[in-house]
């Protein structure tokens, strides 16, 4: 008995030593996900045990990300609505699980890190058994899991942002999941392209690295996604017709339906012409496969393209997709978002200069120096040159439509200190409107490009309410075109203010675009007008003051693509004429009324706009205002910018802080 009782034991010890031996089952990504990963309903839609098939397209970019994979670099251009982000996650819980080694993940900026580390992260962890045992929880004194810091066996993760050379020359890292490119600034703190930061981070691993980047893309040419996706085979997922068996990769063209019934959508199959309805989606999506379109240029780099055409039922379904691109036709800056978010693919700009002579023409019969009707508020960008600052007031309405109201030269350099109290006397300054009211200034936005402590200096005595000191800054931004504000130091009076002024960062590039396709815009013919047609969105009216040089001014640049010393493409804006002071002004007084908020006001602020300036008698009184307003005598701002030009000693006014 005690001798086989011996043997047993030994027998047992023999199996746990050979146990310890064998290597962990060699399970890709996408059977990781699969076994291991439990979505939470903090950060999913569909909470429970995640299941590759519901997005069967994904099994190979996660695979691809596997050991065992020969790719090292896997790019990813995308929608959204594709359950791109969870496929990453499940990655990062494969490497903490069964891969460990160091891993950098890069969002956007700091803050979206800490956001995604907050959303994504501690519930991928949390709710993941796999995963909980192996990173300790978070505690204030435990250095190991930290917001951007997560320590586990053999390996660590590190988030940071894009913005952040620190963070992104932390640690070599064998891993390096690169989010949202198109997102990241052109630098990280002027040290240089942050993707090729993170990347170099990866050196010392050679051929055992792993690269994830992922992004929906912005604008073609200059997307960092396009570019690597363009260099790789360009793989794109076939799916078989229900009807015929023809395998196809889904192009928005060939989705249809009858105009105004986007229920109606259907898909014709390029083969038979047959109509796919939305039913077969899933049967299709689990038959289809990646082929590649191209060749790499790197055959380490495998690349990948999906859309919102492909999203599960439940998701986003082709309905849904139809009735957004018939949402999308007000506007370009609609039809831009549509095709980045919703097809995955980069928008054209059209860079080339509009006719000035065809802008010269089309002048209106309107008095430079007055509102039109359509003017609900002022904003004026200033230039300042070595000899002058130039000034252009613009009125704005509904869909930023504008006007130009006035373009104002004042003679003097900035170092003569009544420049700046003639430029101080504008601010105070009103301009008559149809209705009888006066307007002034609700923002100015004043460049810092020459001479910065001067103008900072001035914006501080002015006061942020109504001035803006901005900085242009090149290239394209998706998500906001203007940033801020940021403080800086000033120096007045031989004394150095820490912190005393505010700096607003412009997308000069983004404005100057957007201001071309306005310019481009059709007004309606009489015939359509009678049929109540009105001026499309963002379209830019002109006065019969306007000289030929001032209009030649406005559009004095063109976009071209140049090619950097690394041989990528980019788009920059270059000079058709010497002089461009119009154009950088309109950029300036456009930018002051986003800081204004005029892009994202509700419609009811509109609306009370166009009541204020719309019911005022003929004796200047305002009816109709709303309960708890200010009585006052003297000229009071309405709205924050309009004033009843001085004709009687008492009336009825009222405050708002639309552009405090």
């Amino acid at each position: 008995m005690n001798d086989l009782f011996a043997f047993d034991g030994a027998d047992i010890l023999a199996g746990a030593w050979r146990d310890g031996l064998r290597p962990d089952p060699a399970l890709t990504v996408s059977e990781w996900a699969d076994q291991h990963r439990i979505l939470s309903p903090r950060a999913s839609a569909e909470p429970g045990r995640y299941r590759t098939d519901r997005t069967p397209y994904l099994r190979a970019i996660m695979d691809a990300l596997s050991p065992s994979h020969p790719a090292r670099r896997v790019v990813v251009m995308k929608s959204a609505q594709v359950g791109f982000t969870e496929s990453g996650n499940n990655w990062i819980g494969y490497v903490i699980h069964h891969a460990p080694g160091p891993m950098l993940a890069v969002q956007p900026t700091v803050e979206l890190a800490k956001r995604f580390s907050r959303q994504r992260i501690d519930p991928l962890i949390a709710e993941s058994p796999a995963l909980r045992d192996r990173v300790r929880p978070a505690r204030s004194r435990d250095a190991g899991n930290t917001v951007l810091s997560k320590e586990f066996p053999a390996g660590l993760l590190v988030i940071t942002g894009a913005n952040s050379a620190v963070g992104l020359r932390s640690m070599p890292a064998r891993y390096l999941f690169l989010d949202e490119v198109d997102a990241y600034p052109p630098s990280a703190d002027e040290e240089g392209d942050p993707v090729a930061l993170a990347e170099a981070r990866t050196r010392t691993f050679s051929w055992r690295s792993k690269i994830l980047l992922g992004s929906t893309p912005t604008i073609q040419g200059i997307s960092r996604i396009e570019r690597e996706y363009e260099v790789s085979d360009q793989r794109r997922y076939f799916v078989p017709c229900p009807i015929c068996g023809h395998r196809q990769w889904l192009r928005f063209e060939r989705l249809r339906w009858e105009k105004g019934k986007p229920e109606s959508a259907r898909y014709l199959c390029e083969a038979c012409d047959g109509a796919i309805e939305e039913h077969h989606k899933t049967a299709m999506l689990a038959a289809g496969e990646w082929r590649a379109t191209g060749q790499a240029q790197d055959p380490g780099t495998i690349g990948f393209h999906i859309s919102a055409l492909y999203s599960p039922v439940g998701w986003m379904s082709w309905a849904d997709i139809a009735r957004m691109w018939e949402g999308a036709q007000a506007t370009d800056e609609a039809k831009r978002s549509f095709k980045n978010s919703v097809l995955g693919e980069t928008w054209a700009e059209t860079g080339e200069a509009p006719d000035w002579q065809r802008l010269y023409e089309r002048r209106e019969p309107w008095q430079i120096g007055t509102v039109p009707s359509g003017g609900l508020f002022l904003t004026a960008g200033a230039d300042v040159q070595k000899d002058r600052i130039e000034v252009s007031v613009w009125a704005w309405g509904r869909g930023l439509e504008s006007w130009l109201v006035d373009h104002i030269v004042i003679d003097g350099g900035p170092e003569h200190a009544e420049t700046w109290e003639k430029l101080s006397a504008l601010l105070s300054r009103t301009w008559p409107h149809p209705s009888g009211l006066a307007l002034s200034l609700a923002k100015l936005g004043i460049d810092t490009g020459y001479e910065a402590p001067a103008v900072y200096a001035w914006a501080r005595r002015a006061g942020h309410a109504q001035v803006a000191a901005v900085k242009g800054v090149e290239g394209f931004n998706r998500a906001a075109p203007v940033a801020g504000p940021s403080f800086v130091d000033v120096t007045e009076g031989g004394r150095k203010l820490k912190r005393g002024a505010r700096l607003w960062t412009v997308a000069v590039s983004t404005f100057k675009s957007e201001t071309y396709r306005f310019l481009r815009l059709t007004r309606p013919t009489e015939e359509e007008r009678a049929e109540g047609a009105k001026d499309p969105a963002g379209y830019i009216h002109l006065p019969n003051g306007m000289e030929a040089e001032w209009v030649k001014q406005l559009v004095a640049e063109q976009l071209v693509t140049v090619k950097t010393k690394r041989g990528f493409q980019r788009l920059e804006w270059q000079k058709l004429r010497e002089r461009n002071e119009v154009l950088d002004c309109r950029v300036y007084a456009r930018a002051a009324a986003w800081i204004a908020g005029a892009d994202r006001w509700p419609d009811a602020k509109w609306r009370d706009l166009e009541r204020q300036l719309a019911v005022a008698d003929d004796d200047g009184i305002v009816a109709d205002t709303e309960p708890g307003t200010e009585m006052k005598s003297g000229a009071v701002s309405i709205a924050g910018n309009v004033r009843r030009a001085p004709a009687r000693s008492h009336r009825r006014v009222f405050r708002s802080t639309y552009f405090s």
